[in-house]
């Protein structure tokens, strides 16, 4: 049985199952080279190309079908079997990738999100729970709206007529704003783009923890707070506001006067990760089960995420590794195989390597070994490695990754310089385990090896590895084994340094999706100040001659 999944609007994106496994996905972004792109065109064409008309079911997780009317024609002249949309069901999209392929027989599924689907034109989902367990089993028990448009009176009747139809489930409909919409109104005041809360996130580790407002007081409505604007930076959408700071907007942040901006960061990264954990204290309480899943879009704080584990040890987590809407073209799709075949199967996540094809490497470029590259990186050279297929989600896992010595204290200025970077924002590393339990506050978790966690440094290796030590001592650590095709690299780093571990960051430039074919890598090495791309597979590699571009 073969499945077409289609994820339109941001971060767009094609999944091709078959018998419950991916066989072929896209994100349209790597195709188009547009940042989040939102149609999918050139991934549906590449299906095609491969599969013709042999696909069995579409389904695409839409709003609503309007919202790409001509996907359905654009479908219909490709392929033959009829399209699903999804409408209503855009947070069941999410929990679907996240409990289909966390391994828990049954968990209850957080799904933490800016926007939802609408609901009768009045609600947009922002928060939902489910409880989830096979083989398609998706039972919500708690969802909150934001309100668009609509009196006291109406939304009254509304929620009620929710709660009759579905009496085992809570409603909430409180605000305009729901808790990523407040994350937001932090992004919104440094002039970023509101899907890039992640550059938030690394700003608030720069804040101080000062007597604030309780942004998510259920006895003050968060609209006295907050409003939605249009900025002239994002003109294509509204943004949130924080009312009082919005004159303060700044057109980015400098090393001369961040403090104020990174306070505020500090608070909604503080109080916003306590709202979700106060979501898990009361419905892991009320439920038969200790596995909990995170998805939606601020499923990837990876701060938010390390919180949770600490404030609740007993529970088990899973943290989805394509939480934003990259995942959802293979979420309706394993909704769908479920519900077509009732099967038990589990879905197998693979490290996330999954993405496109892979190409052919170039027979001109000469070939080395792993300790050719072992040298150059500790000859401070900048080495991007370029493997089979690329990640599917938005962490570097070592497929397109660039590669750095983290013991270099100018490591973080240097690959800064190369990618164009946010001087504030931390590097990750990769990290063989062993070493990982020694350097970290890490004893062993699944997680990692997806990148969705922080760990505080142990203090006596601060100075060992300051090219990832972010500035509240904590580190993204991507955590690998003898499977990962790094491990051989990474040991002989360690044969030489003490430890195997290097600064990871991804491989492509700011701005820029993930680098996918071999001309867009050669592209980066063209642009930028990177030395090395390295060819695990065929043992080749290509570097500048005399190190500038």
């Amino acid at each position: 049985m073969r499945i077409l999944g289609i994820s339109p609007a941001h971060d767009a994106s094609v999944c091709v199952l078959n018998d419950g496994v991916v066989e072929r996905f896209y994100k349209e972004e790597r195709l188009s080279k547009k940042k989040r792109d939102k149609y999918p065109y050139l991934s549906l064409l590449e299906v095609h190309k491969e599969f013709g008309t042999d696909i069995d079911f579409i389904v695409v997780s839409s709003p609503t079908p309007n919202t790409f009317p001509d996907l359905e024609y654009f479908c219909s002249k490709l392929f033959r079997c009829e399209v699903e949309f999804v409408c209503q069901h855009h947070h069941l999209q999410h929990a679907s990738l996240a409990f289909y392929s966390s391994g828990f027989d049954r968990a209850l599924t957080f799904v933490v999100d800016r926007n939802g689907s609408n609901f009768k034109e009045f609600f947009r989902e922002s928060e939902t729970v489910f409880f989830c367990d096979y083989p398609n089993n998706f039972t919500e028990v708690y969802k909150s709206f934001w309100r668009m448009n609509i009196g006291d009176e109406q939304l009254y009747n509304l929620l009620n007529e929710l709660k009759e139809q579905n009496p085992h489930c809570e409603f909430v409909c409180d605000s305009n704003f729901n808790i990523t919409k407040v994350y937001e109104s932090a992004t919104t005041l440094i002039s970023e783009h509101p899907l890039e809360n992640g550059k938030t996130m690394g700003l608030s580790s720069y804040g101080k923890d000062k007597k604030f407002y309780g942004l998510f007081d259920e006895s003050i409505p968060k609209d006295k707070y907050f409003t939605h604007l249009t900025k002239d930076h994002h003109p294509e959408m509204e943004v949130s506001v924080f009312k009082e700071y919005d004159p303060k907007t700044s057109n980015g942040v400098h090393k001369e006067d961040y403090q104020f901006y990174a306070d505020y960061a500090y608070q909604v990264q503080k109080q916003s990760q306590e709202a979700v954990g106060d979501l898990i204290e009361k419905y892991s309480s009320n439920y038969a089960t200790n596995n909990i899943c995170i998805t939606g879009g601020y499923g990837l704080n990876v701060l938010a995420n390390s919180y949770y584990k600490k404030r609740f040890p007993n529970l088990n987590f899973f943290y989805e590794p394509l939480a934003d809407d990259t995942g959802n073209s293979i979420g309706c799709a394993l909704l769908k195989y479920h519900q077509e075949t009732n099967t038990c199967k589990k879905f197998d996540m693979r490290g996330t390597f999954f993405h496109g094809v892979k190409y052919e490497i170039p027979k001109q470029f000469p070939h080395c070994d792993e300790d050719y590259i072992a040298e150059r990186i500790l000859d401070q050279k900048s080495v991007a490695v370029y493997n089979g297929m690329a990640e599917s989600g938005p962490r570097a896992l070592g497929n397109r990754s660039i590669l750095f010595d983290c013991r270099n204290k100018d490591s973080r200025d240097i690959v800064n310089k190369i990618k164009n970077r946010e001087w504030y924002r931390p590097f990750a590393a990769i990290c063989i385990e062993d070493d990982a339990k020694i350097l970290f506050d890490y004893s062993s978790d699944e997680n990692a090896k997806y990148m969705t966690m922080s760990f505080k440094v142990k203090p006596d290796y601060a100075d060992i590895i300051p090219g990832v030590l972010h500035v509240d001592g904590t580190c993204r650590i991507q955590v690998i084994d003898e499977d990962h095709h790094l491990f051989s690299l990474l040991t002989k780093i360690k044969s030489k340094t003490g430890y195997g571990i290097l600064l990871n960051t991804s491989f492509n430039l700011a701005g820029d999706p993930l680098v996918e074919t071999v001309s867009d890598a050669l592209n980066v090495l063209k642009n930028s100040d990177l030395d090395i791309i390295w060819f695990p597979e065929t043992n080749q590699y290509v570097e500048c001659d005399d190190g500038s571009n």
